[in-house]
């Protein structure tokens, strides 16, 4: 008897935005999306003791520190939504070394217990998804027209991406 392993068609994915590239940024925006579909985002209004800006960053993500002044929730409150909506869940990052680094940083700052696991997207991408997924992506991205760059968004496209190359890489 042959056993298949469950395959997850639409992964629980994280995107986060942050200040900077190095060690001393901090996220501003946390974007989700689960696999029921249910989206979360919040721009994050920065910590007093977080002074960090790129420039460079900042025309990545095209969000200003009038922006987090103006729409950033803080960080306690966004630690405490992010708990509520994952908790006990995996959710997936196709950044994980920095993401995982920036959300640790939110909940630390914030001083309230992660309950939620961030793994990397790689965990659960097959050779064959891996082999098309920059190619599908690009065409994920063609399709879509957001008005405004946000991780939620972000965090939909990488969804929308996982769930495409498992169907052409199937098996």
């Amino acid at each position: 008897m042959i056993s298949h392993v469950s395959r997850i068609t639409r992964p629980s994915i994280i995107d986060v935005e942050a200040s900077g590239f190095g060690s001393d940024s901090y996220p501003i925006e946390v974007g989700v999306v689960l696999t029921s579909g249910k989206r979360y985002c919040s721009l994050i209004l920065p910590a007093s003791e977080w002074k960090h800006w790129d420039e460079q960053a900042a025309k990545v993500h095209g969000i200003t520190r009038k922006d987090l002044k103006k729409f950033g929730s803080p960080v306690t409150e966004v630690a405490k939504a992010l708990n509520d909506l994952l908790d006990g869940l995996i959710i997936y990052s196709d950044a994980w070394a920095v993401d995982l680094r920036w959300i640790t940083r939110l909940f630390y700052t914030a001083g309230i217990y992660q309950q939620f696991k961030v793994s990397a997207l790689e965990n659960i991408l097959s050779e064959d998804q891996m082999d098309i997924w920059h190619d599908t992506k690009s065409q994920v991205l063609a399709g879509v027209k957001f008005k405004r760059h946000r991780a939620s968004n972000d965090a939909l496209v990488i969804q929308e991406t996982y769930a495409r190359t498992l169907n052409q890489g199937a098996d």
